[in-house]
């Protein structure tokens, strides 16, 4: 079942606003549905777009892809990826962007897998919303967030998540692959006050870098 999904950012008080469409599917085995981290993350790519615009940005498990849609309309140079084996996914993804008139690399990436097309990437923002849901892909995710991290100086993950049982797996986790949390973006401060209801629940939203070698 596919249905179209319609995603709007800006309010009264802004100069500018956009709008996104998404194409949804309800099968379970397939992460192409628009869960409230998503909405969150790319609502918080909205409201810092100055920050983001222009950048190289790639976003991991994409999906729907709607924070990585948000950031290329915004102005940021849009990679889009997701599981090498998942061609639904990585279809629908192509489709959202000719429905969004948006121009994004399409990419397939599988987490813990280096081959030749990992090696080119050089991103300076990644993003991945509800990335953290299966926690036997934990250790995977979290060497290729350290990899890409490498690639670029002074780049971030930004990450929006359920805080589920395995909250403390992904900290010791965070630990053994040398990264550490620059920023925990709580509370949602940046959401317009109508958007903040049934969306942040327990969602954690956070800035995840690179340790110094000293702290290693």
């Amino acid at each position: 079942m596919r249905t179209l999904s319609h995603h709007y950012f800006g309010d009264s008080n802004d100069d500018i606003s956009i709008s996104i469409t998404v194409i949804e599917s309800m099968k379970e085995d397939y992460g192409l549905f628009v869960w409230p981290s998503r909405v969150i993350l790319a609502e918080y790519v909205w409201q810092q777009r100055s920050r983001f615009a222009g950048l190289t940005l790639l976003e991991l498990g994409a999906g729907t892809s709607l924070p990585g849609l948000v950031a290329a309309k915004i102005g940021a140079n849009v990679i889009l990826t997701d599981d090498s084996d998942k061609l639904e996914v990585l279809d629908n993804m192509r489709r959202v962007c000719e429905l969004n008139n948006i121009k994004c690399e399409i990419m397939g990436l599988t987490w813990g897998v280096w081959d030749e097309s990992i090696f080119s990437l050089q991103p300076q923002v990644i993003l991945g919303a509800d990335v953290l849901y299966d926690s036997s892909a934990f250790d995977n995710l979290l060497a290729t967030v350290k990899f890409l991290l490498e690639r670029s100086p002074d780049s971030v993950f930004i990450t929006s998540y359920h805080n589920r049982s395995g909250h403390h797996l992904i900290e010791f986790l965070m630990v053994k692959w040398g990264l550490k949390c620059v920023k925990l973006l709580d509370g949602f401060s940046f959401l317009p006050s109508w958007k903040v209801s049934g969306l942040s629940g327990n969602i954690q939203l956070v800035e995840i870098g690179l340790c110094d070698v000293e702290e290693n």
